[in-house]
């Protein structure tokens, strides 16, 4: 999957003359924002963490607090989670949901429902070496009902290995069972199936559904779920079908109407650009009109927009 990022390992790869680079850039008055944003938008993350670690050699101090002292705003914000490694950011993500003013429920839905299991069991370790806390009691202590059981499910990265053919249709017809069967629903029968099979699975019961409800899975959790548990059961079942699709949506309503959720698109940009980019805009481009590198390009501005659009990596148009 890696190679379907559009930020790849620099060839010619120096850390001491990038940070050489980075510290010219910052020196004296002003700022040169361009060789910032050129730099960091084609290193690696990893080749971004030894930039990091040769500048503190170098000139002794902390690239990052550096960077956030001569950028402000959005621009600042991206290129801080460019500079911070993958696995820290999403730990650093899940800390600022629940421990600020109030819980940020989207962040929670997006990097609970998207990662994989190899990737949920690293976050709560990290977590608890970087807070001594332990993320499942935060999290629940900071959510409630079948939204906060689903969380709970997700995070002991315990999904089902491959297709179960025995149980596909029985998946479904317990989903038939709980939701549109019914009057009223059975949400714990969506949370447990939805929360313990596994992708290639789950597509399957989808289909399965659809012949039997005449619905597709996500028409039904509209009808029947709402609030926090609705995203949450939405961004599972379309993960499950297909993470970019699911991240190319998330970022078209980032963008859509009046103003721009900044801190989605900083997201989602900064932690999908060495992933997924790749297939993000191509889907992107198939289920909107138009190509997301203009949708960027027309909701942006500034080294914000010009480092947004790099790690976009080109046009579809």
């Amino acid at each position: 999957m890696a190679s379907r990022g559009t930020v790849k390992d620099s060839p010619n790869f120096n850390p001491e003359v990038d940070a050489g680079t980075l510290y010219k850039a910052m020196k004296g008055l002003g700022t040169d924002e361009d060789s910032i944003l050129q730099l960091l938008t084609s290193r690696s993350n990893a080749q971004r963490q030894k930039v990091k670690a040769a500048y503190k050699t170098l000139h002794g101090k902390d690239l990052i607090d550096d960077l956030k002292g001569e950028l402000g705003g959005k621009f600042e914000t991206l290129i801080v989670a460019l500079m911070t490694a993958p696995l820290a950011y999403d730990v650093m993500l899940l800390r600022n949901a629940i421990k600020g003013a109030g819980t940020d429920e989207k962040v929670l839905v997006e990097i609970l429902a998207s990662r994989s299991s190899k990737q949920i069991k690293d976050i709560v370790e990290a977590y608890r070496k970087e807070y001594d806390d332990n993320l499942e009691e935060d999290i629940a202590g900071d959510t409630s009902g079948h939204f906060k059981r689903l969380l709970v499910i997700l995070l002991q990265a315990s999904r089902q290995q491959g297709i179960q053919h025995n149980t596909i249709e029985s998946d479904a017809q317990a989903l038939f069972k709980a939701g549109e069967e019914n009057y009223g629903t059975d949400e714990q029968a969506f949370v447990t199936i939805l929360g313990n099979r596994s992708a290639e699975h789950l597509r399957k019961v989808f289909d399965a559904y659809m012949k039997l409800a005449g619905f597709e899975m996500e028409e039904s959790i509209k009808r029947e779920t709402s609030g926090n548990l609705e995203s949450l059961l939405l961004a599972v079942v379309k993960c499950a079908r297909s993470v970019p699709i699911y991240f190319a949506e998330t970022l078209y309503y980032s963008m859509k109407g009046a103003g721009t959720d900044d801190e989605t698109l900083i997201r989602v940009m900064a932690t999908r650009s060495e992933v997924d980019m790749l297939d993000i805009r191509s889907d992107f481009r198939k289920l909107f009109a138009g190509s997301l590198h203009s949708a960027i390009k027309g909701d942006t501005s500034g080294d914000y927009r010009k480092a947004l659009l790099l790690l976009c990596g080109g046009d579809d148009a």
